[in-house]
C-alpha cells in the first residue's frame, strides 16, 4: 500500500516516511532513582538508522469483522535489527513476576512464563525535566499517595526514541512501554486482549518484535454465550520477524484475542530469544498500578542478561555501570 494511500486511510496529513526526528542520541545514559542501574542511549550508529523508520509502508488488515491492523514488515531496517536486539537484551532490566489470583475460595499461583519490565505513567501525571512526577494539567507535584502500590519510572531514551517515531507515523499517542523477553520457545503468552477499562475505548497498541521469529495468533472472541464467532471471521496467524511491528487499533482489542504460543524446542528458531515491545496509553491511575503489579511484581529480584553465560540471571548489584 502506498504512503499516500495509507495516510488517506488514516485521515491525517502526509508525513515523509523517512523523516528524521531530533533526539538525544549522544551515547549518554538514562538514569532515574527507580532504575536499578543506568540504561545507555542507543548511540549514534543505531540511532541514525532507527530515526529513519518505518523501513516499509504498512499493510492494512481489516478484511474480517471488528479487525483493524497495520502490519509493518519491517518497521526497523534489517541492517540493524540483530544489533538492536542484542542492545536491548543486554542493557534493560527485567523481572520474573509471580502473583496469586483468587476465584471464590480458590487461590491460584501464577508464574509469568516470560521476563517482563515496564516504563511510563498514566495521563494524570508526567515526569518533568528533572525526573519528578508532577500533575499533567497543573505541573505541580503529585499527591504523595497517588501511587500507593508502585513507583512509576520514565521511559528511557533508547525506548522513548522508538515511541516518538511510532507516534509520528501512526498518529497515536502512548505513555507506557511494556517489554517482554521470551528466553526460548518455552516462554509464551496465552490468548488475551488488551481491553482494560483504563485504556479507554478502542485503544491502539503498537507491538514490536525483535530477535527470534515467533507466530502471533489472533482469533475473534465468541459471542456472549461463548458459542460462536461472527460469520466471516477466522483465526489469523502473523509470522512476526525481527523488526516487524503490528498496530492493533479500533475495535480489535474489544473483539479479538491474541497470543504467542509455545514453540517446540529444536524447531525453527525456538532456541533463540525474542523481545516484544508494546506501546500503549493508560488513561487513569489504575492503569499504572496494574502495569507495575503484573510486570514488576513485589519480590524485588532484578534480572539482567549475562553475555558470558548467555542467560538472563539475577542481578547482584555489583556490576559496573554501563
Amino acid at each position: 500500500m502506498s504512503k499516500r494511500t495509507l495516510d488517506g486511510f488514516l485521515g491525517r496529513p502526509t508525513v515523509a516516511k523517512k523523516q528524521r526526528l531530533s533526539s538525544t542520541l549522544s551515547g549518554n545514559i538514562s538514569t532515574h532513582p527507580t532504575y536499578p542501574f543506568p540504561i545507555p542511549h542507543l548511540g549514534q550508529e543505531l540511532g541514525d538508522v532507527v530515526a529513519f523508520s518505518p523501513a516499509e509502508d504498512a499493510r492494512v488488515i481489516n478484511d474480517q469483522p471488528d479487525l483493524d491492523l497495520l502490519y509493518f514488515q519491517p518497521f526497523i531496517q534489517k541492517t540493524i535489527v540483530d544489533d538492536l536486539f542484542q542492545f536491548l537484551r543486554s542493557q534493560l532490566f527485567f523481572y520474573r513476576v509471580s502473583y496469586k489470583i483468587k476465584r471464590g475460595s480458590f487461590e491460584t499461583q501464577i508464574n509469568t512464563p516470560r521476563f517482563t519490565t515496564v516504563f511510563g505513567v498514566d495521563e494524570s501525571s508526567r515526569f518533568n525535566e528533572t525526573g519528578d512526577l508532577v500533575e499533567n494539567a497543573t505541573k505541580k507535584p503529585i499527591p504523595k499517595d497517588r501511587y500507593k502500590n508502585c513507583q512509576p519510572r520514565p521511559i528511557p531514551d533508547c525506548l522513548d526514541v522508538l515511541r516518538k517515531i511510532t507516534e509520528g507515523c501512526t498518529g497515536n499517542r502512548f505513555n507506557f512501554c511494556l517489554v517482554n523477553y521470551y528466553k526460548d520457545g518455552a516462554d509464551s503468552i496465552s490468548y488475551h486482549s488488551d481491553d482494560e477499562r483504563f485504556l479507554g475505548p478502542d485503544p491502539a497498541i503498537a507491538s514490536f518484535s525483535f530477535g527470534a521469529k515467533r507466530d502471533f495468533l489472533m482469533k475473534h472472541k465468541p459471542d456472549k454465550d461463548g458459542a460462536a464467532v461472527p460469520p466471516g471471521s477466522k483465526p489469523l496467524k502473523l509470522p512476526l520477524d525481527s523488526g516487524d511491528m503490528v498496530l492493533m487499533r479500533g475495535r480489535t482489542q474489544s473483539n479479538w484475542l491474541h497470543s504467542i504460543p509455545k514453540r517446540a524446542l529444536k524447531s525453527g528458531e525456538s532456541d533463540k530469544g525474542r523481545i516484544n515491545i508494546t506501546f500503549r496509553r493508560a488513561m487513569v491511575v489504575g492503569g499504572t498500578e496494574n502495569y507495575y503489579r503484573y510486570n514488576v511484581g513485589s519480590d524485588g529480584v532484578v534480572f539482567k542478561w549475562d553475555d558470558a553465560k548467555k542467560d538472563m540471571l539475577p542481578w547482584k548489584g555489583d556490576e559496573k555501570d554501563p
